[in-house]
């Protein structure tokens, strides 16, 4: 007599699976608002080294062409010869990369009077704002 190998193997019902998928799903929403969290606080600090490296930058290009630059493309791309004759041959930033900020926002530069200022606008991309969403800039440094 053959017996039905399917018949007495046991298996998890539907119900089963729908509660570890709810208590899975109940432990990544916890877990995931912390690791989220995380992820703002080290971008803020990236976007604040960042600055920091492109103020040098900027401080640089102005010790060798007795100017600011007039964008912070010409940190990475070499102005024409009237803007600047001792332009660095590798210029002063590696690439385009890193005029953006950790949100991939272009940094905001403005040269005032007899300085400059470079700002990241923060996550909402807006500015002004608090918390994660606060402009970062030079003068905070």
């Amino acid at each position: 007599m053959k017996t039905n190998p399917l018949k007495f193997q046991k298996g998890f019902t539907l119900v089963e699976i729908m509660i570890v998928l709810v208590i899975l799903g109940g432990l990544f929403t916890l877990l995931g608002g912390r690791v989220f969290g995380q992820r703002d606080r080290a971008n803020v600090t990236v976007a604040k080294i960042q600055i920091s490296k492109i103020t040098s930058a900027i401080e640089l290009f102005y010790n060798d062409c007795d100017q600011y630059p007039q964008s912070l493309q010409q940190l990475v791309q070499k102005p024409g010869e009237d803007v600047c004759e001792n332009w660095q041959p590798k210029g002063y930033l590696k690439n385009e990369k890193d005029l953006k900020d950790p949100w991939k926002n272009d940094f905001v530069y403005e040269v005032e009077g007899g300085g400059f200022i470079v700002r990241s606008l923060g996550k909402d991309k807006q500015p002004g704002g608090d918390e994660y969403n606060a402009d970062i800039s030079s003068e905070d440094l």
